[in-house]
């Protein structure tokens, strides 16, 4: 292998120990390195360490209402498809505080809140999750008004993500233009592959940052027969995945349907439990708690996640707007 004269875009060939190098090099460029892991027989986000962090060697079964792990003999690192956890509570935290204030005699002193100093890399981040992000971007960094924790962390995270090689029968990414393939938006992408009984993965520099973590890895040049192999990967996912949504004219078949029977019938079988909201990616609902000691010296205010799916969500002085599962479950689809 030689070294990596890198440029933007530019395509090579890693092993599994250049994959490691590249996680070496972001920990010591002051990076918490975040990525899957087997935790209560789930693949879930968390920090890890090292490659031996990874699921390797592990696989999942989803279907409506079913999950399960396998493992398989395929040695992959990352052979799984989408985790019941997401990306988002390090971007946008579950909880976080906003404020504290302290009596100081007749009146009150604010201490300002400390801004997060996690400078996170995110380590096998999907097509799909990576689309879930930037919708959250449009949200916590949009053109009028900034969410300033968000913004800087996610200003700093260092995104690595991978091309999916397999779908479970719930993925409907091609309908979304969502998938399997990442495009954009990412400063690594990498193809696991196996050639000749070598672990390799194709990797695609995004940005600056990915060409900086690429140094002292070993590369080598992508072969003819190796594009074409990483090609035929993405094509069987492609024709692997089953379900499809017609998405022409959706808002408007949304947002001009607010009576129809489906939603209903949607309604019988919701619980509105919310937990569906809590693991979404693209969900962003919060509300505001204020809390003080009981002699009242000391105050703080928390923003936590929410659901519209909750009564309580669309309280306001005259009462509760949508009372029923149905009004909640159909204000849910993204008709904005």
């Amino acid at each position: 292998m030689s070294e990596l004269n890198h440029r933007p875009q530019a395509r090579y060939i890693i092993d599994v120990k250049g994959l490691e190098q590249i996680l070496t090099n972001l920990r010591s460029r002051g990076h918490t390195l975040i990525g899957p892991s087997i935790d209560a027989e789930t693949i879930v986000y968390k920090q890890i360490s090292s490659l031996a962090d990874l699921p390797r060697g592990w696989s999942d079964e989803q279907g409506p209402g079913y999950y399960r792990l396998r493992h398989t003999q395929d040695e992959r690192y990352f052979n799984y498809t989408t985790s019941p956890s997401s990306w988002k509570k390090y971007l946008h935290p579950p909880q976080l505080r906003l404020w504290q204030a302290q009596r100081q005699g007749s009146s009150f002193r604010s201490i300002p809140e400390a801004s997060s100093g996690e400078t996170y890399a995110f380590i096998g981040v999907r097509p799909c999750e990576l689309k879930a992000i930037e919708i959250q971007d449009k949200v916590f960094r949009g053109e009028n008004y900034t969410e300033p924790r968000y913004d800087k962390i996610r200003r700093n995270a260092f995104i690595l993500a991978i091309n999916c090689s397999r779908p479970n029968e719930t993925c409907f990414c091609t309908s979304m233009n969502t998938g399997p393939s990442v495009e954009e938006g990412f400063d690594l992408s990498l193809t696991e592959f196996f050639e000749n009984g070598r672990h390799l993965f194709l990797i695609s520099i995004g940005s600056d940052a990915g060409g900086d973590a690429m140094e002292t890895v070993p590369v080598d040049p992508v072969t003819v027969e190796q594009k074409s192999k990483c090609q035929k990967q993405y094509e069987d996912t492609c024709s692997g995945i089953r379900k499809r949504m017609v998405t022409e004219n959706i808002r408007e078949t949304l947002i001009n349907n607010p009576h129809h029977p489906q939603w209903d019938k949607v309604a019988e079988r919701c619980l509105s439990c919310a937990n569906c909201t809590m693991v979404c990616p693209t969900c962003f609902c919060t509300t505001v708690e204020d809390t003080t000691d009981l002699i009242g010296d000391y105050a703080e205010r928390w923003r936590r996640w929410d659901s519209c799916f909750t009564m309580d969500f669309s309280y306001v002085a005259g009462g509760h707007i949508r009372k029923s599962t149905k009004s909640r479950y159909r204000q849910w689809p993204p008709t904005s």
